[in-house]
């Protein structure tokens, strides 16, 4: 599938999505990107759509039978096991469709609070009164 074919389903896909508000299309390497809020929760690719998992939902998308997204890369096979293929009986009615990808949406924002929540900087050491913090702003 090519990218503008990729970005054509999107397309029609985010038109379904409306009980997220504003679905936007963004190019996404070979495919294209499913964004809510400043958060992409899932893409197409390769003719398929793939929505972000977390624990809870992972097990929803494996009893349906879904598979995680993967591609062949230099050395071995690579399995993203945080996006899981939508299977048909999602992508057939609309209310189904929203409400898988609510949930992919709700674990795309819980994935970016915890990423945000690993990067934030340790707390600076404290100065001892009298003691410089290294030896580089000693006055010596």
């Amino acid at each position: 599938m090519s990218i503008g074919a990729a970005r054509e389903l999107a397309l029609e896909i985010a038109e379904r999505m409306g009980a997220l508000g504003k679905v936007s299309v963004a190019r996404f390497f070979s495919g294209a990107a499913l964004i809510a809020g400043g958060v992409q929760f899932g893409f197409v690719m390769r003719g398929s759509l793939y929505l972000r998992v977390d624990d809870k939902t992972r097990t929803g998308f494996e009893s349906m039978g879904a598979k995680p997204f993967n591609y062949a890369g230099r050395s071995r096979r690579v399995t993203v096991a945080s996006y899981y293929e939508a299977p048909a009986d999602i992508l057939e009615d609309d209310e189904t469709l929203n409400h898988w990808a609510a949930a992919a949406h709700r674990a795309a924002l819980a994935a970016r609070r915890q990423d945000a929540s690993k990067r934030k900087r340790p707390a600076s050491r404290k100065r001892v009164a009298g003691r410089p913090l290294n030896k580089a702003s000693s006055p010596v």
